[in-house]
């Protein structure tokens, strides 16, 4: 079949960070960015996850370059980024996106969550190996158990620079945890929502800053 109704270009959009798809449990696989224009969706190249290099946070605004396929029959658009920076915000530019134009604040400690909060949860090789691939099945189990699952999402991320610290993570109330087992998880839930506490706090030699 032929394919020359697609259109191949370069692209390079601004916008808020909306957040990731992630597949297997941590491999992110697409970012979801809210530009002047809309919410869109874009597959990651490895390139692109390696030119990040850290932690995105929800509303942060970035630059993502890379290819775009358009197929001149349906005007249908498929994005693959292979650079992605994060950038000053643009006081001119105001996303679309209801969700992108909401203010960021720090989450504070609360019994249940009064809308979604997020866990960012390294997916690099190191940290996967460290042990990642099973925390994330464990949070998720654990969250399910205390009725948290619909409040707080767990999302992949880029590398947290503690690779020999591993598995890493950030919780809702922005700290940082190191060295976790499936065994530290219900401690963990318990510091970030006392109301679902199970048992004693997480001792201290298993986070790092």
């Amino acid at each position: 079949m032929s394919k020359t109704h697609h259109q191949i270009a370069t692209f390079q959009l601004e916008g808020r960070f909306l957040g990731y798809d992630i597949e297997n449990g941590y491999k992110i696989k697409r970012l979801h960015l809210a530009t002047a224009t809309g919410e869109q969706t874009i597959k990651l190249s490895k390139e692109a996850r390696a030119t990040l290099g850290r932690v995105l946070a929800p509303g942060e605004w970035i630059a993502v370059r890379g290819l775009v396929k358009r197929d001149r029959l349906t005007g249908y658009e498929k994005f693959k980024a292979f650079s992605i920076q994060p950038i000053a915000c643009h006081s001119g530019v105001a996303p679309a996106s209801p969700a992108a134009q909401a203010p960021i604040s720090a989450p504070q400690h609360r019994d249940r969550p009064d809308k979604p909060q997020t866990i960012l949860m390294c997916q690099k090789s190191d940290c996967m190996k460290r042990g990642g691939k099973s925390l994330c099945p464990a949070l998720e189990a654990e969250l399910r158990d205390r009725g948290l699952a619909d409040q707080v999402t767990i999302r992949g991320t880029g590398c947290m620079k503690q690779c020999k610290a591993g598995p890493n993570l950030i919780m809702p109330d922005k700290t940082r945890h190191s060295r976790l087992t499936p065994a530290d998880v219900p401690a963990l839930l318990d510091q970030c929502f006392p109301a679902s506490k199970r048992g004693a706090a997480l001792p201290s030699a298993t986070i790092g800053r």
